[in-house]
């Protein structure tokens, strides 16, 4: 014989709500992590695009319409005015 009263579900039935708040967290927090919002929203942006004046010099070097010595230099100004693109590396000699 059960004399226990049923007064209701009982504290466990929070569960599933909280179950449902983490999937739906989850779905989101990896969207915008994954690029959703496109490139209008914050975040990182690339390095250079492939109209900037610097990538038109690297072009310009690697066709051979100018010489190292020219590409040098005119990075050199390009960085002073433009700012250096992230991730490259300067170099030492």
């Amino acid at each position: 014989m059960n004399t226990l009263a049923h007064a209701g579900p009982g504290p466990w039935v929070l569960f599933f709500p909280l179950v449902w708040a983490a999937v739906i967290v989850t779905v989101i927090t990896v969207l915008r992590r994954t690029g959703w919002r496109g490139r209008r929203g914050p975040g990182p942006r690339p390095a250079h695009d492939e109209q900037s004046p610097i990538a038109l010099l690297g072009h310009r070097f690697a066709a051979g319409e100018i010489d190292e010595d020219e590409y040098w230099r005119r990075l050199t100004v390009l960085e002073e005015q433009f700012g250096r693109p992230a991730g490259t590396k300067r170099r030492t000699a």
